[in-house]
């Protein structure tokens, strides 16, 4: 006897963080972009996660944490500000998260 489950699913929208439940889904999401930028940006260098860390003054295990897209507690700024140390012009960032 098999059972036959339906299986439903849904379109969610161009942001997880609402489909999620999240409240404050556009900071979470801006987060994760600039977060995103990061790992790139230190994955074109190719810096090892220390130093990465060195470079941009931080712990070995925020470069991990933020890398793994864990940026909870860290602000938007000091992610803008991290991006400024590894290069990258964030005048176009702070237009569109500022």
């Amino acid at each position: 006897m098999s059972r036959k489950t339906e299986i439903v699913i849904e379109e969610g929208s161009t942001n997880v963080y609402p489909d999620l439940g999240y409240a404050d889904a556009a900071e979470m999401q801006r987060k994760s972009q600039l977060a995103a930028e990061i790992a790139c940006a230190i994955k074109a260098r190719r810096l090892t996660q220390q130093g990465a860390a060195e470079l941009l003054g931080v712990d070995q295990s925020k470069v991990s944490r933020i890398t793994r897209g864990q940026f909870r507690g860290v602000s938007e700024a000091k992610l803008l500000e991290l991006m400024a140390k590894l290069g990258h012009d964030v005048s176009r960032f702070s237009l569109l998260y500022g």
